[in-house]
């Protein structure tokens, strides 16, 4: 019998061309959007990661060819989304991993922005991170698998009435009651949509949060640490 290493295995050959297409942080960037936000055009993509179309084009072709983008044409317009549902636990695993400061010190010390700020009228941060992995870990989310731009509610919603939020009453007009944001920072999905907002919204109401000094920055008071030490456990301020 031979060594462990085999180039005929194929699970270890699968894992070697996955490390391979995401060793590009142009293309590792856009599955973590696409994993978590849901199918992008061409434009919306480009213009998340901030890179030009014809370079992102590059990515996505070798992205498709290793079966982990699909492209769906409608009109002058290509639809691009992940190929594989479950890909969105291996990035999360991956950034989870690299966020661990045991193994990789940050370069500078974390600021009360990296802690929680805003993403447009949502929380973001390590405290949106933590709010939508319990979320999900609870049930009243189902894990976003990239297949659509909004999040499905999950069956047990008693979550967010832990957070100060009751979806009944929730009224969502135009805007989608639930969305996964990626965290620029984390690079995990914090929770947009209506329903994002009206979590920050509870939070500030309830005086666990206020808004700090700096652009977007949020505060955790007092109460706040004692309340998300007890609910979210993946939190520490």
């Amino acid at each position: 019998m031979g060594g462990l290493v085999d180039p005929g295995n194929a699970v270890q050959g699968a894992i070697v061309e996955l490390t391979r297409e995401l060793a590009d942080p142009v293309r590792l960037t856009a599955l973590q959007v696409l994993a978590a936000e849901g199918p992008h055009t061409m434009v919306q993509l480009a213009d998340a990661l901030g890179v030009t179309a014809p370079r992102l084009g590059n990515h996505l072709a070798r992205l498709r060819a290793a079966g982990l983008v699909t492209a769906e044409h409608t009109g002058r317009h290509a639809l691009y989304r992940v190929g594989r549902e479950d890909l969105l636990g291996v990035l999360t695993a991956l950034a989870r991993y690299a966020g661990n400061e045991n193994i990789t010190p940050p370069d500078r010390a974390e600021s009360g922005a990296d802690i929680a700020h805003t993403c447009y009228d949502h929380a973001a941060g390590r405290l949106g991170v933590a709010v939508f992995a319990l979320l999900v870990s609870r049930g009243a989310l189902r894990p976003p698998d990239g297949s659509a731009p909004e999040v499905a509610l999950g069956d047990d919603l008693s979550a967010f009435g832990d957070l100060g939020v009751s979806p009944a009453e929730v009224a969502p007009g135009r805007r989608r009651p639930a969305t996964a944001c990626l965290d620029r920072t984390h690079r995990v999905p914090h929770l947009g949509g209506v329903l994002g907002h009206e979590v920050l919204e509870a939070f500030l109401a309830d005086g666990l949060v206020r808004r700090g000094p700096e652009d977007r920055e949020l505060q955790i008071t007092t109460r706040g640490r004692r309340r998300f030490g007890a609910l979210l456990p993946e939190f520490a301020p």
